[in-house]
């Protein structure tokens, strides 16, 4: 068996909810799902694409922590409170992985952790 490695984020909540920001085993890495929630409010306002920006650093240094990056992605999720943030959101997603083009899913939710919160995104991984 593969030794698991968990990645942490240094967020105050991950021991408390048993989560952590990203586990590898062998080869795959699989990101949690992940916002831009911080101690003073969402990390971009509210403006779901500069939200996005800042979850896709996060994913990033995990990632990296990881040993992978960027091009090792091969799914991601993400999760909008409102559907209309699609375009906005997904161009982000596309300066990200344009010529890596993983699979991906958007759906709306009622809600995520935090009312300021408008944008979740989750991400797995297989390193070469």
């Amino acid at each position: 068996m593969s030794q698991r490695q968990n990645i942490s984020s240094g967020s105050s909540r991950e021991p408390v909810l048993g989560y952590s920001r990203a586990v590898r085993v062998g080869n795959q890495v699989v990101v949690a799902g992940t916002t831009a929630g911080s101690a003073a409010g969402a990390v971009g306002g509210s403006d779901a694409a500069a939200q996005a920006r800042e979850i896709f650093l996060r994913i990033e240094k995990a990632l990296t922590e990881a040993g992978g990056g960027f091009a090792d992605v091969i799914r991601t999720r993400i999760y909008l409170t409102n559907i209309a943030d699609f375009d906005a959101v997904g161009a982000v997603h596309g300066e990200i992985f344009g010529d890596i083009r993983p699979v991906t899913a958007v759906v709306e939710v009622g809600a995520l952790a935090a009312e300021d919160l408008l944008v979740e995104i989750e991400a797995d991984a297989f390193l070469q």
